[in-house]
Order: C-alpha cells, then sequence, then structure tokens
C-alpha cells in the first residue's frame, strides 16, 4: 500500500492527514505535500496519522524533516496518532520529547485552547 494525503485546513492549523505506509516510497510524498503547504503559508502543521497503517525509519526521518522544516519559518507540529503501536515508534525514537503526541484533532485544539503548551512541544 502507499501513503495517502490529504489537506485540509482547520485554522489556525493546517492538518494533513497521512494514511497508509509511511515508508521509502511514501516519504517523499509527505515532504512535498509539506513544501506545498508551508509555500502557501502554512506555519502551524498537524499530521494526522490516525490512518496510518506502517511507519519505518524513512518515514521518522520525513516527520523530523517537517519539523525542522517549519521551526526554521517560525512555525511548528503537533502529531494526532491514536494507534499505540504507531505512537510507540515515535516514543521509542523519543521523538515524544520534542513532538506534541495526540489522540485526536480535538485533542491539539483543547491543548491550545487551554494554554497548555502541549498543543506544540519545544525542547
Amino acid at each position: 500500500m502507499s501513503v495517502t494525503i490529504r489537506r485540509h485546513e482547520n485554522p489556525p492549523w493546517t492538518v494533513l492527514r497521512v494514511g497508509g505506509d509511511l515508508d521509502v516510497v511514501g516519504a517523499p510524498d509527505l515532504r512535498q505535500a509539506v513544501v506545498a503547504a508551508v509555500a502557501s503559508g502554512s506555519r502551524l502543521l498537524v499530521l494526522d496519522l490516525s490512518e496510518l497503517d506502517f511507519v519505518d525509519s524513512f518515514g521518522i526521518g520525513a516527520v523530523v524533516g517537517v519539523l525542522k522544516r517549519l521551526r526554521q519559518r517560525g512555525g511548528d507540529l503537533a502529531l494526532v496518532c491514536p494507534s499505540p503501536r504507531i505512537r510507540r515508534v515515535f516514543e521509542i525514537c523519543d521523538l515524544d520529547r520534542i513532538l506534541a503526541l495526540h489522540d485526536s484533532i480535538d485533542g491539539v485544539a483543547e491543548a491550545e485552547r487551554l494554554g497548555s503548551g502541549s498543543a506544540w512541544r519545544r525542547p
């Protein structure tokens, strides 16, 4: 299975819903989607991984690249990652220390609304 990426706006965030396999084949598609989002002015990005079936080191590298691209431009990244299996991959890589992981889009909005600092995690 290849990766699918659907974009929608949920102001102030741009949400990219990523499904399928984020691997050596899918990672370049994610990079292209992010480049397009940033070029159109998006600075706060949510990667919704609720439809993701698989992620490997290429996918993790793509997510880290997204984070770097956004932070270099004064933006930030949050992940929606309800699957314990996929979430565990990010935890093993210690990315949960620099990226906010949420169970839902509503979780991102709620953290931002409460000003808890957990919608966007900075090291």
